[in-house]
Formats: structure tokens, C-alpha cells, sequence
């Protein structure tokens, strides 16, 4: 059983940062696929950024160039640096894994934007 806590969420002003951090614990293969995504109420949960365990790294076109996510094997750790954010990224942030057949996700950490 593999589980994920999420912190680093809250308010902050357009064009500031946060990092958000994803904890894994439990059993977790060496081969796996880890992400961030971004619910707001009344849409459905999108995918931010995914990271392989091999290194592929993927980013939706609304964060590319803004957001870096990276992974720490050993620590069992995510991370999703956020710089000059936006309005719109705001949300409920879940951390996620894939591996060995199974989906595992957190519960989530809210990031509001405004000013």
C-alpha cells in the first residue's frame, strides 16, 4: 500500500512561487510514474506535470516554461516548483503514482492566486 501526503500549498499573489512537495510512503517499484494535477470545483481533475521514473518529463501548454517538477527516488519524494503564477493556476494540487498496475493519489493541497 503506497501512501501520498501533499503540503506547500496556499495563497499567494500573481507572478509569485510556491513549492508544493509529495511525500511517498510504502513499497514503491523502481519503475513508476509520478504527477501533479489541478482540480477546481466543477471541472474535471488535469494533469500538470508527470515525471518517469527514467526521467521523462511532461508539462501541460498552460505551464511549460513556469512550473519544474522533479523527483527524488530515494527519498520518495515530488516536487512541483511553481514561478510567476497565474490566476488560473489556482486549484486543489494532487500527487499521483502509477506503477505496478495501481493508482495511488493524495488528498490533495489547495493553491489560490489572487491578489
Amino acid at each position: 500500500q503506497v501512501q501520498l501526503v501533499e503540503e506547500g500549498g496556499g495563497w499567494v499573489q500573481p507572478g509569485g512561487s510556491l513549492r508544493l512537495s509529495c511525500a511517498a510512503s510504502g513499497s514503491i517499484p523502481s519503475f513508476n510514474v509520478m504527477g501533479w494535477y489541478r482540480q477546481v470545483p466543477g471541472e474535471e481533475r488535469d494533469v500538470v506535470a508527470v515525471i518517469a521514473s527514467f526521467g521523462m518529463k511532461r508539462y501541460a501548454d498552460s505551464v511549460r516554461g513556469r512550473f519544474t517538477i522533479s523527483q527524488d527516488n530515494a527519498k520518495k519524494t515530488l516536487d512541483l516548483q511553481m514561478n510567476n503564477l497565474k490566476s488560473e493556476d489556482s486549484g486543489v494540487y494532487y500527487c499521483r503514482i502509477v506503477t505496478d498496475g495501481k493508482d495511488y493519489w493524495g488528498n490533495g493541497t489547495l493553491v489560490t492566486v489572487s491578489p
